[in-house]
């Protein structure tokens, strides 16, 4: 069954982003005093930013830590707005700080990722904001949990909010990445398929946790077909109170945009584009049907495994047969230009099916 699509405002017509893409909000990590949240703001309406954003409350993972400035920040954020005339825009992380925001006129807020975590907090967000026309974003969970960023999603809805979005900012991982965050993006490729109708954001700054990430993480959510892009910058990212190594000053956020990242069309009006692409796409048509064939081949085969086995009384798991062919996999895999991530993702899921088939088999069940 489909997916129930949410009932959205699409994106240029919130009355903050202009075309073309990327649309993009950019401001400090956190308002840290009157005079960088206004020496910042100018910095970035001289570049063509439209939406100014800035912490006001922030969630440290220590006690101790910079934790903003609290309300009085939103008065700095209002004389921005009406010495440069940017939209305002702030994390929020329950009714409080809705409560402030709504009082300040707020033109903006997103929910981080720990509070999108927390389905109590993401609905007394929304009963907060029931009955407003607040545009929200949401930010994903900080685990791999689809369900919980889509729940999230669905309690905003719910309450009314149709200027509604997501961004995407990565996972928490205890593996070794370069990256602060793991992009996982096959999961922000999931919700994108699952929901097109959601403007899209990617928050490269803190996915990346460095600048020296902010180009390539930015420059592969736009070949992805992604809206947007929240980017931190400070006027000078040295001293920043909280996340200095990933903040850019506004001179080399404009160096980004119009420099260094290349937006990608959706489509094109070209005789000789739609031509090449249909073409390459019915072969993929063929190709996946001959994959689903095959797939279908293979697990018949492994049902037959599974009544031998349990004909000779055989355990399921034969580890080390295992292990000799997935190392045949890789070697082939490697003669088509397939990286072993890519294989071991498939084999294993394909491997996991094959087990469950046999158990079914084994225990009756079939």
């Amino acid at each position: 069954m489909a997916d129930k699509k949410f009932d959205v405002v699409p994106l240029y017509e919130w009355g903050m982003f202009t075309e073309p893409r990327p649309s993009v909000v950019a401001g400090p990590c956190s308002a840290e005093s009157e005079e960088q949240v206004m020496e910042t703001a100018k910095g970035l309406r001289e570049l063509g930013i439209n939406v100014f954003r800035a912490g006001i409350w922030k969630p440290r993972t220590h006690p101790g830590c910079f934790e903003g400035v609290g309300a009085e920040g939103l008065k700095w954020m209002q004389r921005a707005r009406k010495e440069y005339g940017v939209k305002i825009a702030t994390e929020v992380a329950g009714e409080k700080h809705v409560a402030e925001c709504l009082k300040a006129e707020v033109d903006m807020v997103w929910l981080g990722a720990r509070t999108t975590a927390n389905p109590f907090l993401v609905q007394e967000i929304a009963d907060a904001l029931k009955g407003t026309d607040i545009p929200v974003l949401v930010k994903n969970p900080v685990n791999a949990d689809l369900d919980l960023w889509i729940g999230a999603l669905e309690r905003l809805s719910r309450a009314g909010i149709r200027k509604l979005g997501v961004i995407h900012r990565g996972f928490s991982t205890f593996d070794k990445i370069k990256y602060r965050n793991d992009p996982q993006w096959q999961v922000a490729i999931e919700l994108r398929s699952r929901y097109p109708e959601l403007p899209f954001f990617v928050d490269p700054s803190h996915m990346g946790g460095s600048r020296n990430y902010i180009q390539e993480i930015s420059q592969r959510s736009l070949d992805l077909g992604f809206e947007g892009l929240m980017i931190e910058s400070h006027c000078n990212p040295s001293v920043a109170l909280s996340d200095a190594k990933q903040q850019l000053t506004p001179a080399e956020l404009k160096d980004l945009l119009y420099n260094q990242i290349v937006v990608r069309e959706s489509d094109s009006d070209s005789p000789e584009w739609r031509e090449n692409i249909d073409q390459l796409r019915a072969k993929i048509d063929v190709i996946d049907e001959n994959i689903i064939y095959t797939l279908g081949s293979r697990m018949r085969v492994s049902r037959q495994i599974g009544e031998y086995k349990k004909h000779n009384n055989i355990a399921i798991l034969q580890t080390a047969r295992w292990d000799q062919l997935f190392a045949k996999v890789v070697e082939k895999g490697e003669e088509y230009g397939l990286t072993e991530k890519f294989l071991t993702d498939v084999f294993n899921a394909i491997h996991e099916a094959s087990v469950e088939a046999q158990n079914e088999i084994i225990s009756g069940k079939k």
